[in-house]
């Protein structure tokens, strides 16, 4: 994708509209950052001077812990143009793709869509950057609906690489494609996801998150004992292993039967889905019947294994937890 014309501006000048815009900058690409609200000219340049040094203190972290040279962090900063909403309307006129950061609260979302709406070329892609909303409530805001997509990143936005990107119907297919390939431009790994409450992550991370804090209030661990094995059990597994890939790898009925007794041991919560039981019954159990969630039969399974295993070990030594030959002889 040629950069040369491409113009990204974030509406909304907080923590995640920051993040964006840390993530263009780092990456090599200006950024316009426009705060939606009105304030005095005091107030405003107090505000946009605080929202510089966070921008500035993040990029120093960088610096701190060897991602970034100063010099670099200093560009970087240089690429960052902070504008009060009416200062900002012929700037999104040029736009080329717009992120909307603002607040999580349906009147200002609307407020901010109408007001964007009336600005940017017809050309321009419209994004939402919401936890919240479903990109097919928030498509109804946007005059010409169908360039209008979900973005939705994970703080720290300009570290974390996932960006869950959703599209409504009335979505332009061209439009997706511009967004996903200025995404990995930039480095961050795309991945789509349907106009469903929770997306991926947040989805997923909520049932983990109450099952830890539940483990608390029952006494199961201690707060600490519980961190330390989501850090170097739960979280090292699947930094290699997707959650569908190690139902592969141990199989789907291990799955099963596991949840069948959590079931009766616990609750109801833990029973698994009609997709574990169909594929059980269809010889779907993983790579020893050569499908699964995934296809294996065409491929070099001992192959495939030894690269992530490899992954795996690369992954153990950036942690020091590499096991040590005859530690315990020493």
């Amino acid at each position: 994708m040629s950069t040369g014309l491409l113009n990204v501006s974030v509406l909304g000048a907080g923590r995640m509209g920051e993040g964006i815009a840390l993530s263009f900058i780092n990456a090599g690409l200006p950024v316009t950052l426009i705060d939606i609200k009105e304030r005095d000219e005091d107030e405003r340049c107090g505000y946009f001077e605080r929202v510089r040094s966070n921008i500035r203190n993040e990029l120093q972290m960088l610096v701190h812990i060897g991602v970034l040279q100063p010099e670099q962090a200093d560009i970087a900063l240089s690429r960052v143009t902070l504008l009060s909403k009416s200062q900002a309307v012929s700037t999104l006129q040029r736009c080329d793709l717009v992120f909307e950061a603002v607040p999580e609260v349906i009147a200002v979302k609307q407020e901010t869509f109408g007001w964007v709406s009336e600005h940017v070329a017809t050309t321009a892609i419209i994004a939402s950057t919401t936890s919240t909303f479903l990109v097919t409530e928030l498509a109804e805001m946007v005059n010409e609906p169908e360039r209008f997509v979900n973005a939705h990143w994970l703080n720290p936005a300009h570290l974390m690489p996932l960006v869950e990107v959703s599209r409504s119907e009335a979505t332009c297919p061209q439009v997706v494609e511009r967004l996903l390939a200025l995404l990995k431009l930039i480095g961050k790994v795309p991945v789509m996801c349907n106009p469903v409450a929770g997306y991926i992550v947040p989805r997923i991370q909520a049932l983990a998150m109450n099952e830890a804090a539940r483990m608390v209030e029952e006494g199961v661990a201690s707060v600490e004992d519980i961190d330390t094995a989501v850090r170097v059990g739960f979280g090292l597994r699947f930094s290699v292993l997707g959650l569908l890939e190690f139902i592969d790898w141990g199989g789907g009925d291990i799955l099963y039967y596991a949840s069948r007794y959590l079931t009766g041991a616990l609750d109801s919560r833990f029973k698994s889905p009609e997709v574990i039981a169909n594929n059980m019954q269809n010889g779907r159990n993983g790579i020893r019947d050569g499908q699964g969630f995934y296809d294996y039969r065409e491929v070099d399974v001992e192959a495939y294994k030894l690269r992530r295993l490899s992954e795996f070990a690369r992954k153990l030594a950036l942690s020091g937890l590499t096991p040590a030959f005859d530690s315990a002889l020493k």
